[in-house]
């Protein structure tokens, strides 16, 4: 039997909801797993770190580059978890498991692999790692790593996938779903030890309305940029950040409804 005859018969049954819905989680996951790890945790880079516009290298650039990127990732998640509720029916299936871990495989990997041959060789706005003397290096051995290999073993269990053999369905979807929900969550929130906040104010602002602002939630102004815009603020109680949008904010980056990195960005 021919590979392709292999993978018709190792999918037959299995609406496209399905078995994208499997790809565009393991996708988003790829993306939360980027940010969360190199943007966030390691700060090996952030999305446009490589850009060399004096325009773009601006702080507020930056962090708000990294904050839609994550913004793209929720959407992906979304569209992923509306698949697989849609295709619900089909979790109880013999093989469902199998076939669902190998779409978030296959997903996983082409995250990476798309991230290096798009932002690192093509448009070159980042590495995986800046500021080394080797990024090529690092970018190849990221993505067989964290690409290449992820699809290797997705498409193998594709290709072996059996009647009645594999992960049970229901578990892997939720595990699948609970996974991609908890990187969400995870993005957009700051870290637990940080006090500081980044804000961004509403055009126009006067100065004397951002430390009534800082004031309103006890906190004292530590940074802020020319424009008057970015600030940065150190709250002792990081809950009540979000109280700073009664007071002309437009973003908030330690409370929860911000975009991911901003919470992580350094003044």
């Amino acid at each position: 039997m021919s590979v392709a005859a292999q993978h018709s018969s190792s999918t037959q049954g299995f609406t496209q909801s399905f078995q994208w819905s499997g790809c565009l989680l393991g996708f988003a996951f790829g993306g939360f797993f980027d940010g969360i790890l190199l943007h966030q945790v390691l700060q090996w880079h952030h999305l446009l770190s490589a850009v060399e516009s004096e325009a773009v290298r601006d702080l507020r650039v930056q962090i708000l580059a990294d904050g839609l990127f994550h913004v793209v990732m929720y959407v992906v998640a979304a569209v992923g978890l509306w698949l697989l509720w849609a295709a619900r029916r089909e979790i109880a299936a013999p093989s469902s498991g199998r076939i669902l871990l190998a779409g978030l495989l296959i997903g996983f990997g082409a995250w990476h692999v798309a991230d290096a041959v798009l932002a690192h060789w093509m448009t070159g706005i980042h590495r995986i790692r800046m500021g080394t003397a080797h990024p090529l290096a690092w970018d190849l051995g990221w993505m067989f790593v964290f690409g290449i290999i992820p699809i290797a073993i997705g498409l193998s269990l594709r290709r072996n996938a059996r009647p009645g053999t594999g992960l049970r369905g229901k578990a892997t979807a939720s595990l699948a779903a609970a996974v991609v929900l908890a990187s969400g969550v995870t993005a957009a929130m700051p870290p637990s030890d940080s006090s500081q906040v980044i804000v961004f104010f509403r055009p126009g602002s006067m100065p004397a309305n951002v430390f009534a602002a800082a004031a309103a939630v006890d906190g004292r102004v530590i940074w802020s940029d020319r424009s008057g815009q970015l600030w940065a603020f150190d709250v002792p109680d990081s809950g009540r950040s979000w109280l700073l949008y009664r007071h002309g904010a437009l973003f908030v980056s330690n409370a929860f409804i911000s975009a991911g990195c901003l919470s992580w960005s350094r003044a």
